[in-house]
């Protein structure tokens, strides 16, 4: 069951420690791989996109990693937009520093991460699974079922505060709403979580095989089964079913790069009515992209093993302004997660 309560305390620094597991094999492979910090002190003035070019790294995983390095204090953006290096940066991470840090992190830059950063880097595919040697990225091994089953209870249990403190900060932007459309939404628990703090509220959650099966399961064992139902679905390529006045998007557009990412924007307003809301649930990057931390750390884990990373809420808005929503303020709900909401013109 949804507790009745939220809880007292933010497990923002228990899902640190998990989401951050990534990020320091990303610097160990630019420092040991590529030697990022010294080419990037040699090669002063470049803009992002003559770095990258220069460089033959794809946009999304440079994305992320100049993201990492701001955040870090290690690189700064001019006010013309040009690459340097900060004191920080060019005292540890150049190689003919005196202070250089390059062997500390040696130990790591031979890991399987840290070579597939490497890939992902030049080529911009995801990598397999948590670094495993064999087998597929997340978005293949999704379609297996002992892994579907794993992965959708690892995320069932972040999500019950989580979506406990979704509910409560969403509130007021569910009144007279009716019907929620929960797309991509694993088990259901953050539609659960809306359900149980709206009694008004009816919902259908969309999955895919064979995580539509369970989510039914999570579903019945959590008593919503006569207010919330599971459509089985691609949200690509099936129709989304309509009827309903939200649309939530909760931990979906971060697995996606720009393109997927308006689709999915793009088939949430066509299903919606006039007036209708969209609310994208992530963690967000600022829109300078210098942090949070937390939240670039967590950028370099979903770069990796996704086709996606973290974004910004004016990346998200640009697209949603020009799809024809109209786009409030970013607000917080818990353990660095926040929502967006998009009113539908």
């Amino acid at each position: 069951m949804i507790p009745p309560a939220l809880p007292s305390g933010d497990p923002a620094q228990l899902l640190r420690f998990r989401d951050r597991q990534f990020a320091a094999e990303l610097l160990a492979a630019a420092l040991a791989k590529f030697d990022f910090f010294s080419w990037l002190l040699a090669n002063p003035g470049l803009s992002e996109k003559e770095a990258r070019e220069l460089l033959g790294f794809h946009e999304r995983p440079f994305d992320v990693l100049l993201t990492l390095c701001r955040a870090s204090g290690l690189i700064e953006n001019a006010d013309d937009g040009t690459l340097s290096l900060t004191t920080l940066g060019k005292e540890y991470m150049v190689k003919d520093s005196p202070w250089y840090l390059g062997p500390y992190y040696a130990p790591i830059s031979d890991t399987q991460a840290a070579r597939d950063f490497v890939t992902v880097l030049k080529t911009g595919k995801p990598a397999n699974w948590q670094a495993k040697e064999e087998g597929d990225d997340w978005h293949e091994s999704m379609k297996e079922e002992g892994f579907a089953h794993d992965f959708t209870a690892i995320m069932d249990s972040r999500g019950v505060s989580i979506g406990q403190a979704l509910a409560k900060a969403l509130k007021p932007d569910l009144v007279n709403r009716s019907g929620v459309l929960d797309v991509g939404g694993g088990s259901g628990v953050y539609a659960s979580c809306l359900m149980s703090a709206n009694p008004e509220l009816t919902g259908v959650v969309m999955e895919q095989a064979p995580v539509d099966g369970i989510a039914r399961d999570y579903i019945r064992k959590r008593g919503m089964q006569d207010r919330l139902t599971v459509h089985t679905g691609d949200f690509f390529s099936d129709p989304w079913p309509g009827d309903h006045d939200v649309v939530l998007l909760s931990n979906v557009l971060h697995d996606w790069d720009f393109p997927e990412v308006e689709r999915i924007m793009a088939k949430a307003r066509d299903v919606l009515p006039p007036n209708g809301i969209l609310v994208i649930h992530e963690a967000f990057l600022n829109d300078q992209k210098t942090g949070p931390l937390p939240v670039a750390e967590y950028s370099a884990l979903l770069m990796s093993i996704t086709q996606g990373k973290c974004y910004t809420a004016g990346e998200y808005g640009e697209i949603l302004q020009r799809l024809g929503f109209s786009v409030g303020p970013l607000k917080p709900s818990l353990a660095d997660r926040g929502f967006v909401v998009a009113t539908k013109q």
